[in-house]
Parts: C-alpha cells; structure tokens; sequence
C-alpha cells in the first residue's frame, strides 16, 4: 500500500501476543505504523484498535492501528537474557549500595566478587551502581569497601522483569492501549 499522506514518524502500535498480552512491558512492545501496516497486508496480525488518522492507497484506504494481535502465539524465553539493560531491570534501575535511583546512562555495573578475585560475569555476581559507588568498591569485596548491598543478586524470571518493567510506564501511552497494559492506575468502578 503506498502512503499519499505524510503521517510522520508517530503513531507508535502495541503489540499483543496471541493471549492478547504485551510481548514485553519494558521495553514496552512497540512497533512503527509502517511495520504494523505490512504485518496486516501480510495477514500476520489482528487489528485491535485504531488510529483516526487514515493512510491510502490509489485503490484503498486504511486506518492506522494503534493496537494488534499477533495470530501465532510466540512463547516467552525459559530464562531471561543477561543483559545489562536487564540487571538494571532486575534491580529496579537503582544503585544495589547507595540506594538511589538513576537513568540507564547513569547506571554502571558492578561484580559483587570482583572479577580479580576470581568472580564471574553472571546474574548472581552482577548489581546495578552508581559510578560513586563502583569506584568506592573498586577491587575489594563489598564488607572490605566498607560499604552494604540492599539486594544480593539472583536470576530473575521472565516474569519478575515484565512485573519490574510495568513500573516503568513510558512516557507516551495512546488512549487504546488502556485495556492492554495494566500499571498501577485506578480502574473505573460500575
């Protein structure tokens, strides 16, 4: 379908699993109109919801969605990725020793046995930090730092990062997705 309207790079589309679920809460799962467009010329997905603004075609019209299903369900991982996006997930994006919440950019990792001790690259070694509080701890063990870790770490399940992730609600969220995405907001009473 050729687009004749300019509708610029807006119109972000949600994205459900087959269980009419979000395939990932954080990122939230969010795909451009364009790519929305092609799964539903291609008969990928299900539209759930649209948009007022319109695209067309010589031939044809459609709405944008705004909302859409994929058709085959597609099973979540057993065991999350280790990440560095998702440690900071894990923990809540905030520094395991100082306790203060900080952007990802702001955020460092840091082994909880050093790596010139022997320890490893793995969820249960691994903690968010601050740059502060990584250079305080250096090389040492966190008790020879002088300083105290909030949360051991452990591997986290797919769904205690999606349940982290709704906490983070992002910073635009189009009126449709509402019966979708389930953040701590007050329901309408009957």
């Amino acid at each position: 379908m050729e687009v004749l309207l300019s509708v610029g790079s807006g119109y972000p589309v949600l994205v459900l699993n087959a269980d009419f679920r979000p395939l990932s809460y954080f990122p939230l799962s969010l795909w451009s109109w364009q790519e929305a467009v092609k799964a539903v010329v291609s008969d990928r997905v299900n539209v759930v919801s649209e948009y007022e603004r319109e695209i067309r075609s010589p031939s044809s019209r459609m709405r944008l969605p705004s909302v859409i299903s994929l058709k085959e369900y597609v099973p979540a991982p057993n065991r999350p990725a280790f990440t560095r996006f998702n440690v900071f997930l894990r923990d809540h994006f905030t520094c395991q020793y100082c306790g203060q919440d900080f952007a990802t950019h702001d955020l460092t990792f840091d082994h909880v046995i050093p790596r010139a001790l022997g320890g490893r690259t793995t969820w249960g070694n691994v903690v968010a930090a601050c740059s502060p509080c990584n250079v305080k701890k250096g090389h040492k063990l966190v008790a020879q730092a002088g300083m105290r870790l909030l949360n051991w770490p452990k591997e986290p399940s797919n769904f205690q990062l999606q349940e982290n992730g709704r906490s983070f609600p992002p910073n635009f969220l189009h009126q449709s997705w509402g019966d979708f995405l389930y953040w701590d907001t007050e329901l309408d009473q009957f």
